[in-house]
């Protein structure tokens, strides 16, 4: 036999045995489908009414306004046919080249034979001249009022999204040239990486951000040192070890949010916001909420102020002897700190000097891109989903953001995974983004409902929390707010809408450049994003950063310049927790560890 010969045979077995593992795979992908339990359609689709609306909006265009209509539409067969002629012009010489492209550059069409290929540029100036005649005609639709028309515009780049001829083996070159080259190897690794993912989902696609087995927390990511010095049902709180031998005299207690993992803030020592506070000369705790399961079925926002923020200040106090904390609060937990220091006011506790909101919304007019999920389908199908399960499984949560970002969080990831077989990159913020939490139920159906829906809190009569009903004017003492100018979660405007209704005297608003994790994970070694201010915050939201003095860099040493004037003369650095509230556990404890059983 020649080599040739051997080669082929080689080759041969290699492709027979890789067709072997992707039939016994496929038995297991169909044992994984099988145990999908049936979920409310409302929670995976949109409103179906919000398609009606678009379909009469664009009828009445037709009848009122049809030369409109006719410009679109001749306008888009015209750049259409253009493609076409020229196109079939090559062909007829015989070359392999492309016609002329104006299509404009996109990152999910980075291989080359997209550009020098006849059948891959084609099906790309299609889909990408396609796309943009959809979007327009979108945008031009009259008639419906703002949150249908964002309804439809988000729904609609959806499904524009989902139809890329690269989420397609049979139209793209790299997921074909790969399989080729590795005799099917690459799609058999795929189909393993999708097997793992419905399993690990319960039969549902959730593909996986970065390698599961690359990180482990309290080894390589969150390890700045300290210990847990209090736990209750709802949080364990950790107290960090002083890295200076002096410390400001005003202890600071940092909220994140329930809905992931508070170790964000602390993934690596180059990047970590907890070492950086710390290492600026402040005691520093942070809490690390419960994951919880359907034993927490009834806990609501009530729970969360007084057996989590109101216990961790007074715990806070009681390890550090002051009278007074500094307080801050990401995200969630920023809209609910506001909630807590409107109470606070009301029952005359004075127990926080100052507090800081990092991407806080307290004001839900405009709750930006996530409020296509605010509609009563999508709360009224939540609420049916929890009444059954008890809480809201993180599965939801992690899907309706990803969707937001669906190129960068869905289709990318998974092209690279099922269709190249690529191993999921070691990636901390990848890792972490995967690692989320359940919520218990009664809570969710009350912020949803009550706080994003019917904007009690800023917007109406005010929101009842723990007997009071509070609002943002309630709130007295010195604030400051970090915003993120391209946050798609918390937008920005919103956040500073919300700010201005603060009664506070003292109030300071940063804007960071970037989004609602790098924008705040913005450490000074990265010398990447920037950061405006601007002390007139009578101003509306677009004037204000008009006028806003931009600064190189990161914001947080503006921030903790505002925190040290509200943190008092140095003392010598506390050790952790005292006699009364002994370590139960080097940091980052184990609530952040807990893995609950799945609704």
């Amino acid at each position: 036999m020649t080599t040739d010969e051997k080669d082929t045979a080689a080759n041969l077995d290699r492709l027979n045995n890789n067709i072997a593992r992707m039939e016994e795979l496929s038995q297991r992908l169909v044992r994984a489908m099988a145990s999908k339990r049936a979920i409310d359609p409302n929670l995976q689709a949109p409103d179906r009414d919000v398609f009606v609306k678009a379909m009469t909006a664009y009828m009445s265009e037709m009848m009122n306004n049809p030369a409109k209509i006719i410009e679109h539409q001749v306008s888009y067969w015209g750049k259409m046919l253009k493609h076409y002629v020229e196109a079939q012009h090559l062909l007829t010489t015989g070359k392999m080249g492309v016609p002329s492209d104006p299509t404009p550059k996109d990152p999910r069409f980075q291989n080359p034979l997209w550009d020098s290929h006849p059948y891959f540029n084609f099906l790309k100036q299609n889909y990408l001249l396609t796309s943009e005649a959809i979007s327009q005609a979108i945008n031009g639709l009259e008639g419906l009022d703002g949150v249908d028309r964002k309804k439809i515009e988000y729904f609609t780049q959806q499904i524009i999204n989902m139809m890329s001829p690269t989420n397609f083996l049979g139209t793209n070159p790299e997921a074909l040239e790969r399989a080729v080259t590795t005799e099917g190897e690459s799609l058999v690794k795929g189909l393993e990486n999708l097997v793992r993912d419905i399993e690990a989902n319960n039969g549902e696609v959730l593909v996986s951000l970065a390698d599961s087995g690359a990180f482990s927390v309290g080894e390589n990511i969150a390890t700045s040192e300290g210990a847990v010095v209090y736990r209750n049902r709802m949080f364990e709180l950790i107290q960090y070890a002083p890295t200076t031998e002096q410390v400001h005299k005003t202890p600071l207690v940092l909220f994140p949010p329930w809905i992931n993992k508070f170790y964000i803030l602390d993934l690596k020592p180059k990047n970590s916001l907890v070492k950086w506070i710390v290492d600026q000369g402040y005691t520093l705790f942070v809490v690390s909420w419960i994951n919880p399961d359907r034993s927490y079925a009834d806990v609501g926002l009530d729970d969360y102020v007084e057996e989590g923020y109101l216990t961790a200040i007074e715990q806070v106090k009681a390890i550090t002897g002051e009278p007074k904390v500094n307080a801050i609060g990401y995200c969630i937990a920023g809209t609910t700190l506001s909630l807590t220091l409107a109470l606070m006011e009301k029952r005359k506790d004075k127990s926080v000097n100052a507090a800081t909101f990092f991407t806080t919304l307290t004001d839900f007019a405009d709750p930006g891109e996530i409020g296509v999920f605010l509609g009563d389908d999508f709360v009224d199908a939540i609420e049916r989903e929890v009444t059954k399960q008890g809480i809201l499984d993180k599965f939801f949560m992690t899907k309706t953001f990803s969707f937001l970002r669906s190129n960068d969080l869905v289709y990318g990831p998974a092209i690279k995974s099922y269709m190249l077989g690529d191993t999921p990159p070691a990636f901390d913020l990848l890792y972490w983004n995967g690692d989320g939490t359940n919520l218990p139920g009664k809570m969710a159906v009350q912020y949803l409902r009550h706080l994003c829906q019917h904007n009690e809190f800023s917007g109406g009569p005010g929101f009842t929390i723990c007997g009071e009903t509070v609002q943002p004017s309630d709130i007295k003492l010195p604030v400051c707010s970090i915003a993120c100018e391209t946050d798609h979660i918390a937008i920005a405007k919103g956040c500073y809408s919300g700010f201005q209704k603060f009664g506070s005297r003292s109030k300071t608003f940063i804007l960071s450049q970037s989004g609602h994790i790098a924008g705040i994970v913005n450490p000074p070694s990265k010398r990447k994003y920037g950061h405006y201010t601007n002390s007139d915050l009578k101003l509306d939201f677009e004037e204000w950063k008009a006028q806003a003095e931009f600064t190189e860099g990161t914001w947080w040493f503006r921030w903790e310049e505002w925190l040290r004037k509200k943190s008092g003369a140095k003392v010598p650095a506390r050790p952790v927790g005292n006699v009364s509230h002994p370590s139960l556990a080097p940091a980052p404890g184990t609530y952040v560890v807990r893995k609950p059983e799945a609704a």
